[in-house]
């Protein structure tokens, strides 16, 4: 399949823009999208520039940097060159007071050289009716998701335990991973929507390392390679007889990603009891799995599992210590952390062909952090798996 973004597929995401802005917003006039990945979505390149799309004209992409680039493999019919914001503003001659932004991506210095051109004289969000639009995914999408899934499943059920060795370093494994992944098929970097959040490859730890208190918002913890770099993996901590490997990693084809967590037990089985509470958060998983079918709410989902639970085991449930998340999941795709959330809040009703990695885990003193993730697409029947069906916790001697 071609990677380029089809021309079918561009015009019906600005449809459902339209759609979704014409019920929500009956009265917009212009929205303007900055950020890449959303360029990317609704243009098919990620050119330093900007799309503007109006209500009663056809949207064009305007590229500062990247615009022969985007003449090139884009399939969007409007695509414009600019050297600033001054050189598009002559085709708006009548800028409506109103303009709706991503107001989680637009930093203030751009706001203030755009609105010098475009002299509006307030704003609104178009952040959620985006991550809204993005949330359900197109047959197109959803097929390099799956090819992202298939390359997880290889390299961590299959390819990760050959790679685990006495005395090597948590680095030096995340290094020879990374190649493997990469020569695999995955295209070399992860993505995420919150902001100033980047990961060279994702969270993995020996030991108690995977408990380690880290500032994204995430049930894993990780010490990371320093306080600069605090994810991949640290030089100093070495594998262990008898560690637990925690590895929580994305995976991406062509923008698309799936996530998938797989623990082993290095050397020996971990006692009777870590691996009665990592097989209870399987249980979730495939609990989550169970009701993951479109009507259902992820308020409903995740109230209704965490309601089953008890006391003792929500103790360091879906994290460590004061750092337990409150959700049971997440959806993914152009990004690892997309709309919806399995958490209380999220009131709408899931649809087909949503995507979410399920996530369940919990945290064990003097152990590290057991549990599992895999990528399910929401359908009628069900979370259909599309990363594996190992229970983790895979035996490596």
């Amino acid at each position: 399949m071609n990677d380029r973004v089809p021309a079918s597929e561009l015009e019906l995401r600005i449809n459902k823009f339209r759609r979704v802005m014409n019920e929500q917003h009956p009265d917009w006039k212009m929205a303007v999208i900055f950020s890449r990945i959303n360029l990317l979505y609704f243009a098919g390149s990620m050119p330093e520039g900007m799309l503007i799309i109006e209500r009663e004209k056809d949207a064009t992409l305007w590229a500062r940097r990247g615009f022969e680039r985007a003449a090139e493999e884009s399939e969007f019919p409007a695509i414009m060159p600019m050297g600033s914001y001054r050189d598009a503003a002559p085709s708006y001659p009548k800028i409506s007071n109103e303009i709706y932004l991503e107001t989680e991506f637009v930093p203030l210095a751009m706001f203030q050289r755009f609105q010098k051109h475009f002299p509006f004289s307030t704003y609104k969000s178009i952040d959620f009716q985006i991550a809204q639009i993005r949330a359900v995914k197109s047959v197109w999408e959803l097929n390099f998701i799956e090819k992202a899934a298939g390359i997880h499943q290889r390299v961590l059920e299959e390819r990760v335990p050959e790679l685990l060795r006495e005395g090597m370093s948590e680095a030096e494994f995340a290094a020879e991973m990374f190649p493997i992944m990469v020569q695999e098929g995955h295209q070399g970097s992860v993505r995420f929507g919150m902001h100033d959040t980047e990961m060279a490859l994702g969270q993995l730890g020996f030991g108690e390392s995977s408990l380690y208190p880290t500032s994204f918002d995430g049930p894993g913890g990780n010490l990371g390679v320093s306080p600069a770099v605090p994810s991949f993996g640290n030089r100093n901590i070495k594998l262990k007889k008898g560690h637990l490997v925690f590895v929580d990693v994305a995976v991406a084809v062509n923008g698309y990603h799936s996530d998938k967590t797989m623990t082993y037990m290095f050397g020996e089985p971990l006692d009777k009891e870590v691996q009665s509470l990592h097989n209870q958060c399987v249980g979730i998983q495939n609990e989550v799995a169970e009701i993951l079918k479109p009507g259902n709410t992820p308020e409903s989902i995740y109230e209704n599992i965490i309601n089953g639970l008890t006391p003792e085991f929500l103790k360091n449930f879906m994290g460590f210590g004061n750092r337990q998340v409150k959700f049971l999941g997440h959806g993914i795709g152009l990004t690892i952390d997309e709309y919806p959330v399995l958490a209380k809040g999220f009131k709408a009703p899931l649809e087909e062909n949503m995507v979410f990695a399920v996530e369940p885990k919990k945290g064990i003193e003097g152990v590290g952090m057991v549990g599992i993730e895999n990528t399910f697409v929401v359908t009628p029947e069900g979370g259909r798996c599309i990363t594996g069906c190992s229970p983790g916790l895979i035996l490596v001697e």
